[in-house]
């Protein structure tokens, strides 16, 4: 995906913005950090251009369905009555599952990244990373990761809450999703630093702590079908 944006986007705008030819008529890539983010002082949480929609960011929803997912065929199938009665209780099953779908997300963002980097490659593009530096954009993608937390523990909440219902905990996790993807950029800029890393993690940390403890409850005091 992040190839395609990066290439396409390219050949069909113009040329760089470091050639002779500007980029023309529409909105492009012309640095390839821009499809992880950019520095504080260009960050416009209301753009709605191409390279600040179309960017690692959009991951934030896809996590949506992948929690979604994975969750809601646990109560659908019936595996979830049955390991409960079984084997584990319900706060073994929340941690396993926000664990696990903490560890898949994250690759989802690494892979991107990795995406990203052959994507400008072969576009042509500058690898320049101006005032956020190597270290700007190491501290950008673990504050990423850390934004990952966050929606995590929000959509394994959805997925608990509506159970088997994969439609309504998609559409739960979607809005959740929009009222907080505008403050991404904000506090995941290309030029993070160890704060911004550190305040990430923690709010995703706390949130999968209290929404698990939460889920906790609503399994034990809700039927599992």
């Amino acid at each position: 995906m992040p190839v395609l944006m990066l290439v396409m986007t390219t050949s069909l705008g113009g040329a760089p913005a470091d050639s002779a030819a500007d980029v023309a008529a529409m909105d492009t890539f012309t640095n390839t950090w821009q499809a992880i983010g950019t520095v504080s002082s260009e960050t416009n949480p209301m753009a709605m251009g191409l390279t600040t929609m179309c960017n690692i960011n959009m991951l934030y929803f896809f996590i949506a369905v992948l929690v979604c997912v994975f969750v809601a065929d646990d109560f659908r199938s019936g595996y979830a009555k049955n390991i409960f009665t079984v084997r584990a209780g319900k706060a073994d099953y929340v941690i396993s599952k926000i664990i696990t779908c903490f560890v898949g997300c994250g690759l989802m963002f690494l892979g991107f990244f990795m995406g990203a980097v052959l994507g400008g490659a072969i576009a042509g593009l500058p690898f320049d990373t101006g005032i956020a530096g190597i270290t700007g954009v190491i501290m950008c993608m673990l504050a990423k990761l850390g934004m990952v937390a966050v929606f995590v523990g929000i959509d394994f909440a959805a997925s608990a809450a509506a159970k088997g219902k994969t439609w309504m905990s998609i559409i739960g996790s979607m809005v959740a999703a929009m009222l907080l993807y505008m403050m991404v950029p904000m506090v995941t800029p290309l030029d993070s630093g160890i704060l911004n890393v550190i305040l990430c993690f923690a709010a995703g940390g706390l949130l999968c702590v209290g929404l698990g403890a939460v889920n906790c409850q609503v399994l034990k005091r809700t039927s599992l079908v």
